[in-house]
This record gives structure tokens, sequence and C-alpha cells, in this order.
């Protein structure tokens, strides 16, 4: 299976989450005597059922071995899951619709940018996170505590593999000006 990584947009994402990212067309508002812009509420987070509290994680990925065999997917029935780039670089995200497993034919590949996250809507069929090039830290907002599992998993019996073309980070170069 060859699946091309699609740009992350609000609109592709939705059937699966949030894209977390500052844009035009988010709302924003001044802060601190105006010398800082708030972009308020760019996530729905979902972690109080059954007891329930939101946690703060740092998780630390090894890089993926492309072509990657996927061979398991993971789904938080009583959760949301958010994930940003601590190293502001691009990632992968695997995922499938919420349901009773992750169907081949439904699987999406997101190429999320140097400027965004995500974050899964409780349900929501997803594999680790791909880091492409070195270790890579990532901010994870999800739950903790409460009662009741929170992580299925679903083994896959078919042989699924991804491979793509190395992408390039979409995001401009930060300190980079215009040369003339």
């Amino acid at each position: 299976m060859i699946l091309i990584p699609e740009p992350l947009t609000a609109a592709a994402f939705a059937p699966f989450g949030d894209v977390i990212e500052v844009g035009d067309e988010r709302t924003h508002y001044a802060i601190n005597y105006g010398r800082t812009e708030r972009y308020h509420d760019l996530a729905q987070l979902d972690v109080l059922e059954n007891g329930g509290k939101p946690t703060v994680s740092i998780f630390r990925s090894q890089p993926a071995q492309f072509p990657l065999k996927v061979e398991v997917m993971e789904r938080h029935p009583h959760s949301s899951q958010a994930f940003l780039s601590m190293q502001r670089k691009p990632f992968l995200v695997l995922v499938a619709p919420p349901g009773e497993q992750p169907l081949l034919e439904q699987l999406r590949l997101f190429a999320v940018g140097a400027d965004q996250g995500v974050n899964y809507h409780r349900g929501v069929w997803h594999h680790y996170q791909f880091s492409l090039d070195e270790v890579r830290d990532f901010l994870c907002i999800d739950r903790s505590g409460g009662y009741g599992g929170n992580c299925d998993e679903y083994r896959f019996v078919e042989e699924v593999y991804i491979t793509f073309p190395p992408i390039p980070d979409p995001s401009p170069a930060r300190g980079e000006g215009s040369k003339s």
C-alpha cells in the first residue's frame, strides 16, 4: 500500500480531529497590553470522561524507517489526544475514522507542517507520530487517571507498508529574509 501524504488542512482533517495552528482565519485577540496575540481555543480537548483529568507529557519518538510496516493502530475511547512537535519540524500522522477497527481503504496519511499540531478526537484510529529524520519530542495533551481503559489497539492481519517520497517542510525558514 502506498500512501501519499496529504497537506494537513482543517477541512481535510475534520473527520479525525483538529488542526492546531495560527492562521489568518483563526480568531485571536490582543493581550499583555497589545504585545501578544492570543489564538484561543484551537482544539476540542475532551479528557474529563469517567473521572479523567488533563495531563501534559512529552513523548520522545524514534525516527521511522521507510518503507514502514504498520502493524498496529490505536484509539482512545474516552478522550482526545493532542500532539505538537517541540522541534517545530514536519511529521506525519496516519489516521482512520472511528469504528470497530481501522479499515485499509479508509487510511489517510497527513503531512503536518512545522507550525502545526493535531488533536485526535475521541475514538479516531491513529498510529504513533512519524518522526522523519531524527529523535523527536512531541508535546502531548491527553487524559490520565479516571476509570475504564482508554487505549484500544488493533493489530493488522494484512501486511501494510507506508512508503512515500521525502516531503519538504512547507513552512518558510525562520529568520530568512528575502534576498535581493
